[in-house]
């Protein structure tokens, strides 16, 4: 079974998104991926400025198959959501939008940079990665 190796972008003022969809992949039977996303229990530490920060997190991203978004209207004015889509659209990167749960509107931002857009449910977004990150 391949494993993916996942950036997930998000805001940490909505962690608890992150989590949750950490744990809905990983509940998947036939589904395995690594988790190189910067969560708020595991900050990149060292950086002692953005610069170094963007550095950290494009070293975060350069294994990835695929960037996953939450594309809440809140990613629209994300400085470093917006950084990550850049770096991800510079690596060549797959880019998939997540809409949330219920959402009506997503940011206009990552809908344009997204490669895909797929519902907030563990299918969607596991066809989602798996369709658009085959060899």
């Amino acid at each position: 079974m391949q494993t993916y190796h996942l950036f997930i972008s998000h805001s940490w003022n909505y962690a608890d998104k992150h989590d949750r969809l950490v744990e809905m992949l990983s509940a998947h039977p036939t589904f395995t991926f690594k988790n190189f996303s910067v969560p708020p229990h595991n900050p990149i530490i060292g950086a002692l400025n953005d610069q170094q920060l963007e550095a950290a997190i494009e070293n975060k991203i350069r294994p990835c198959s695929a960037v996953l978004i939450m594309a809440g209207m809140y990613s629209t004015y994300s400085k470093w959501i917006n950084k990550e889509i850049a770096i991800a659209k510079r690596m060549g990167k797959v880019i998939i939008a997540i809409k949330p749960f219920g959402a009506e509107r997503i940011s206009t931002v990552v809908r344009q940079a997204a490669h895909a857009e797929c519902a907030w449910n563990t299918l969607s977004i596991i066809s989602a990665i798996r369709t658009h990150t085959a060899d």
